[in-house]
């Protein structure tokens, strides 16, 4: 058939949306952003592509910069944005480089995942920054108000039963330390499966200490409740391991902090998500949908790579995600997204 003759297309992952669908989800992102600007967060909009190298600049890798175009008047190369927050970060360093902080900002937009059956991603986050000099005990409450305004969020826009999973980047980085590098591959990708029996394989050659090898071995079953902490803790002190025994302390505190008043787990083998994470980090689920809503953590080096160096922590919710939940929670939701194939 030729070209002229073919049906009007969207590419691969893209959608529309009509009414009512549209306002559904519309509704999610309002009410979203309706509580984080009750919190003191204020809105602001970003572009949906900046020059490639600016966006690189927070991406975990090269694969995390999706579609490239030429800029006509100069010649240089643009990117659509994969991620918010190192969007956020240019802006508190170039358009903010004079207030101290702490700074509290949200937004909602469209990102751009590739490798993904979605390709087009609408989101709704708030991003807390706090200056470099801020106290271990600030840091620690402005990831508890990330959390607690993450559930206050998703609770406003009607998601139910939502769960939080807490990890920690360095504690996993902590004992994957004690891998030979020729033997991390294996031990990594058996763990990205929470597969324990291919954990247990992949170290039979790396010789290492008994204790050490229980803690690594348990890593893909360190996830449940949170009282999969005590064991965890158990497991550290007998490793004798100063860096992960740290970070498992930074995810205590933030258990301690937010209470009982948002449902807890962990999974403290996870090791997948943007490399730009520093601290704790978080994801929450709800019933009826298979992976996360909404995710978030802290992420002090970020802003250095923009010019300035600050404390931050945030979080972004998927709408589509808070959209599945709500149908699975019964919502009555008539229309569906199309896309013409």
């Amino acid at each position: 058939m030729p070209r002229a003759a073919l049906p009007p297309r969207l590419p691969l992952g893209i959608r529309d949306y009509l009414p009512p669908g549209t306002t559904f989800r519309r509704r999610i992102a309002d009410a979203s952003l309706a509580v984080m600007e009750g919190w003191g967060y204020r809105r602001i909009i970003t572009p949906i592509f900046e020059y490639a190298e600016v966006l690189a600049r927070g991406a975990s890798g090269p694969s995390d910069v999706a579609l490239r175009l030429v800029e006509p008047a100069t010649g240089e190369v643009l990117a659509l944005r994969t991620d918010m927050t190192p969007q956020v970060a240019r802006v508190i360093a170039t358009r903010y480089a004079a207030e101290l902080g702490p700074l509290r900002l949200c937004y909602e937009g469209s990102v751009i995942r590739l490798g993904r059956a979605e390709r087009e991603v609408l989101q709704a986050g708030a991003e807390l920054v706090l200056p470099l000099a801020a106290s271990r005990e600030s840091s620690a409450a402005a990831d508890v108000e990330a959390v607690l305004l993450c559930e206050a969020t998703l609770r406003a826009a009607g998601a139910e039963r939502v769960r939080f999973d807490l990890c920690h980047p360095r504690f996993v980085r902590a004992c994957l330390a004690a891998v030979p590098q020729i033997l991390r591959p294996p031990v990594e990708e058996a763990l990205d499966h929470k597969d324990t029996a291919g954990v247990a394989r992949a170290l039979l050659g790396a010789r290492l200490p008994a204790r050490v090898a229980s803690l690594i071995g348990a890593l893909p079953s360190l996830w449940g409740g949170a009282e999969r902490l005590a064991e965890a803790r158990a497991l550290v002190a007998r490793a004798r391991m100063p860096a992960a025994a740290a970070a498992l302390s930074e995810v205590e505190a933030l258990a301690r902090g937010v209470g009982d008043e948002v449902e807890l787990g962990v999974d403290l083998g996870e090791r997948r998500g943007f490399d730009y994470y520093t601290g704790v980090r978080f994801a929450a689920y709800a019933p009826g949908v298979g992976d996360a809503i909404a995710r978030g953590g802290r992420y002090d080096e970020l802003g250095a790579r923009y010019g300035r160096p600050a404390r931050a922590t945030g979080f972004a919710i998927e709408v589509e995600s808070v959209a599945l939940a709500l149908r699975a929670q019964g919502a009555d939701e008539r229309d569906e997204p199309r896309g013409v194939l």
